[in-house]
């Protein structure tokens, strides 16, 4: 049986985003850094009954404990249960041009008063130099999804989690990394600005901007075009 041919499928896309102007309004950066804080918050709970699959685990290990936790915090917190309603792991969704039906971001928060086809994507990856797994295949296989529109290609943020084994920070590996593809011509992962740290220190937590260079289906009007996104990183010890 042959697989399904890869084509762009504007059917799809035209059904998803009916009645809406993309790309989607930004959120606020003050639930952005809601977002990063019930994160962080939920990957300690984990860190602490579960510490082994947090230090040893596979990527979906942790992940797998992250939503639940995430979920559970739904139910017990109610400032999280005000911005979030729920969170999904692995959910499928469509690349931007319906060429790809089956795209499985790590997690996807469906927020509060935003639109259930758009949630909030959030791209995970271990970061264990040791192992092999560096800030090139965090970048490689995370943060360029975003920017050639296999993930929330109708959104302006997105986020990045790094599941941290080796004491990386961003400021020491991804921002060097990143300013380094930053002097390729045309700049590697599309980058526009060099992460830039929020917050008071109490997190690992920087945002960087990228291009997108995709059309949104079925236009080829100025208007259709992306424009950037911004990708909050967070590094989680």
């Amino acid at each position: 049986m042959s697989l399904p041919a890869i084509r762009p499928r504007p059917d799809q896309i035209a059904e998803l985003t009916r009645g809406l102007e993309l790309p989607l309004p930004k959120l606020s950066a003050v639930h952005l850094e809601i977002i990063a804080e019930g994160l962080l918050h939920a990957f300690s709970q984990v860190r602490a009954s579960s510490p082994t699959i947090v230090m040893s685990g596979s990527e979906a290990e942790v992940t797998a404990l992250l939503e639940a936790r995430l979920n559970g915090m739904v139910e017990e917190d109610p400032l999280w249960r005000q911005l979030v309603l729920c969170v999904a792991r692995g959910k499928e969704s469509v690349s931007y041009d319906g060429s790809h039906l089956e795209k499985r971001p790590d997690l996807s928060i469906y927020l509060s008063g935003k639109h259930r086809g758009f949630p909030l994507v959030v791209e995970a990856k271990i970061i264990d130099a040791a192992n092999s797994k560096t800030e090139t295949l965090y970048c490689d296989n995370g943060l360029r999804r975003f920017v050639d529109g296999e993930y929330a290609w109708g959104n302006r943020e997105a986020y990045m989690i790094a599941y941290v084994r080796d004491g990386s920070s961003i400021g020491a590996k991804l921002t060097p990394f990143l300013s380094n593809a930053m002097a390729q011509s045309p700049p590697g992962y599309l980058i526009e600005d060099l992460p830039a740290a929020i917050g008071a220190g109490k997190m690992d937590l920087a945002h960087s901007r990228h291009g997108r260079n995709f059309i949104y289906c079925g236009s080829s009007a100025l208007a259709a075009q992306p424009g950037p996104i911004s990708v909050w990183h967070l590094w989680l010890l």
